[in-house]
């Protein structure tokens, strides 16, 4: 009767364990991966060396983009009236400021004054991305311009800013058409790019965008040497696929 008794009970125990549901894999239990939204960029301070006509005009548009700039000058004070055009995204300060402050730094000056601030700032700049916009005339920057033009403008700033990711951008466009060609209609103006580091042609591109202009990289540095002053495609406004036409690249 005991031997039954335990049969019985062995028997329900093997049906009750038949009944339970079956164990979801591990897999099944875990949510459908969410949808990530766009990955946005992050905006990025910008120190801004020379705020003359072409500084000056790019802090106008990037600002209106979204960034937050540092204008500067040997005598910052200057710098106030144009600050205060540009609303709580700009502030003033000194050049060595500048290049402490930004993520991204473009000098602006004139060709000549590039030696003083590679040297002054080396530190300030060190690793950072630097687009340098300055073209040399031999009347107004004395030899070294004539150096600078035989040697190329991407080997000579690499050679002036050392330890900087340089860019060579916004050279090869007039301060008026800088202003006034800024995401027009139609095709956009192409604005020529070169450098050796890839990653910072990457951020280039995107502040030419924000600018309101379409970026063409050229190359490296050496190729810089294709939109210098006196070439065929310099302060001339002309689309991106009209520049990469001129200089030969690849659409």
């Amino acid at each position: 009767m005991r031997i039954r008794r335990a049969s019985l009970l062995g028997l329900a125990s093997a049906l009750a364990m038949l009944l339970l549901p079956v164990a979801r894999s591990e897999a099944s239990d875990k949510a459908p991966p969410e949808k990530t939204a766009p990955r946005t960029v992050k905006p990025r301070k910008i120190g801004i060396i020379g705020a003359g006509k072409v500084g000056g005009t790019l802090a106008r548009l990037w600002v209106k983009a979204g960034y937050e700039v540092l204008i500067s000058s040997r005598h910052p004070e200057e710098l106030k009236p144009l600050a205060e055009q540009l609303g709580k995204k700009a502030r003033i300060g000194t050049p060595r400021e500048a290049a402490a402050y930004g993520d991204v730094v473009l000098i602006s000056v004139p060709y000549g004054a590039l030696p003083q601030i590679g040297r002054d700032h080396a530190k300030q700049l060190s690793g950072k991305v630097v687009l340098d916009t300055g073209n040399p005339y031999p009347q107004r920057d004395g030899p070294m311009a004539e150096e600078a033009r035989l040697k190329g403008t991407g080997e000579t700033s690499k050679a002036l800013l050392p330890g900087v990711r340089l860019v060579r951008a916004f050279n090869a466009i007039s301060a008026t058409d800088l202003s006034s060609q800024s995401g027009r209609e139609g095709a956009l103006i192409g604005i020529p790019l070169a450098s050796d580091d890839e990653g910072a042609l990457k951020i280039a591109s995107e502040l030419v965008k924000a600018a309101g202009f379409e970026p063409v990289v050229v190359g490296g540095l050496e190729r810089a040497k294709d939109f210098d002053v006196g070439t065929p495609v310099y302060t001339r406004p002309l689309t991106a696929e009209e520049l990469r036409k001129h200089l030969g690249l690849q659409p």
